[in-house]
């Protein structure tokens, strides 16, 4: 997930730890009917922007978009009668920090059981941040065909971006200080929830 930040290690589930005597506060910034909500609107949104799905693909970007492009395909067939291919780009090896980020990084296979080439790709995150994971997954999706379109959808726009990306459908954008953390869990253990945490 794009929104984890150092001390904690991206996406690995290791540790999270917080400095002595800083004080920590956490806030539900979306529970499940929210994220519900929001799953809806994006997929109403996407089928409005391509028109159907005839040439329509999904794309979770390994790991939280994963699930949410599974939501996402299921609202759609609740509309369409049957759900857009569904795939997953693992971005392990194409991040611009490959050589210099975990010395034994996990690495899942990209699953992508579908034609790229001359289709609308709708890649999906949970937390759009700095844009550098979405950079990444578009160059690893490039590596399987040439899109017609590459579209974006994230369930949370933190913000900070340092590279010129933005969502074409976004759920929910949050103000956050730099410093704070912004989770997401969906399907996961417990109710689907993003929580931000401050004064890490």
């Amino acid at each position: 997930m794009e929104a984890c930040r150092s001390p904690r290690l991206e996406g690995s589930g290791v540790f999270t730890h917080t400095p002595p005597n800083v004080a920590r506060t956490q806030k539900v910034v979306l529970d499940a009917d929210a994220i519900q909500r929001s799953i809806r609107r994006i997929a109403v949104a996407i089928l409005e922007a391509t028109a159907g799905i005839e040439d329509l693909t999904l794309v979770g970007i390994r790991r939280g978009g994963v699930a949410l492009s599974k939501r996402i395909a299921d609202e759609i067939a609740k509309v369409e009668g049957r759900p857009p291919p569904v795939g997953t780009v693992d971005i392990s090896l194409y991040r611009d920090d490959a050589a210099t980020a975990l010395p034994n990084p996990k690495i899942g296979p990209s699953d992508i059981p579908f034609e790229v080439s001359g289709r609308h790709v709708v890649l999906i995150d949970d937390v759009l941040h700095t844009g550098r994971t979405v950079r990444a997954a578009i160059e690893c999706l490039q590596d399987h065909g040439r899109p017609a379109r590459i579209w974006l959808a994230a369930l949370c726009d933190r913000g900070g971006r340092e590279l010129p990306i933005a969502p074409d459908f976004v759920g929910r954008a949050i103000e956050m200080d730099p410093g704070a953390r912004l989770d997401v869990w969906v399907d996961a253990a417990g109710p689907d929830r993003a929580v931000l945490t401050e004064g890490e």
